[in-house]
Order: C-alpha cells, then structure tokens, then sequence
C-alpha cells in the first residue's frame, strides 16, 4: 500500500478560493473575449460562491436568510 504524501494546509479553504478566484479573474483579464474567457470567468465564480456557501454554512442557522 502506499502512502499518501500529505501537505499541511497554511490557510484556511476558504482564503485559499478567495485567492484562487482573484488570480483566476486576472487571468481573464488577459484573455480576448469568448469562450476561453468565460471559461475562466464562471470559474472564478465558483471559486467565490465555494468561500462564500463555508461561510454560510457557518452561521448559526437563526441569522441564514
């Protein structure tokens, strides 16, 4: 069996796709407009939406609307 080589995360998952989601709208920046471009833009939207969805589901679920 082998073993698994596992990296001890420094920051949190949802810094992490914060981060991920800022250089990915960067990246489209470059791009021309069209399909590679919006590729990349709904990425970084779900990048977002997934650092956004941790925190929700954080809250106590009296404050969730």
């Amino acid at each position: 069996m082998q073993k698994r080589n596992r990296v001890p995360q420094t920051q949190p998952l949802e810094e992490r796709l914060a981060e991920h989601a800022a250089r990915l709208r960067e990246e489209a920046k470059a791009l021309p407009p069209g399909k590679v471009r919006d590729a990349v833009l709904r990425r970084a939207e779900q990048a977002q939406s997934g650092a956004e969805m941790r925190d929700w589901l954080r809250m106590p679920l009296t404050t969730r609307a």
